[in-house]
């Protein structure tokens, strides 16, 4: 159980590592202006993309694996940080989703956000680990 746990902490690590970095190099794409810096822009953003969406297929499989086996959570009282959590991790996989979306409108030359905007959306993955650790450490409720 706790090699599970081990490699369910790395993998979201990484997810994480790629959600925070994404949308910075959005940032720079949204403030570039030579082609030859987009295309290599884009390139970065592409992989790390395809990247992220990989690392988080086990990260997400092994917490589901977590649940079920282990049963913490699942019902009684003093459980509600883990259905907390579980939203927040919803949250984190439709963030994953609007980098996707924005990305594809980079690709097609068709962004309108502006690089503030992208700055303060790179701060939503943050907001939300730091939320999910708190209520996997603290267990408020």
């Amino acid at each position: 159980m706790l090699w599970i746990k081990s490699l369910h902490i790395v993998f979201i690590a990484g997810w994480f590592a790629g959600l925070l970095y994404l949308p910075r190099i959005m940032v720079n794409l949204a403030q570039e202006t030579e082609v030859a810096a987009t295309t290599r822009l884009l390139g970065m953003a592409r992989r790390l993309y395809r990247f992220t969406t990989l690392i988080s297929i086990p990260a997400v499989l092994l917490g589901i694996w977590l649940l079920l086996v282990s049963g913490i959570g699942l019902s009684g009282p003093g459980n509600g940080w883990l259905h907390a959590k579980l939203g927040l991790v919803v949250l984190v996989i439709g963030y994953q989703h609007a980098c996707g979306s924005l990305l594809r409108k980079f690709e097609l030359g068709e962004n309108k956000r502006s690089h503030v905007w992208l700055r303060w959306f790179n701060e939503v993955p943050l907001v939300l680990l730091l939320a999910i650790v708190v209520l996997v450490v603290v267990k408020p409720f």
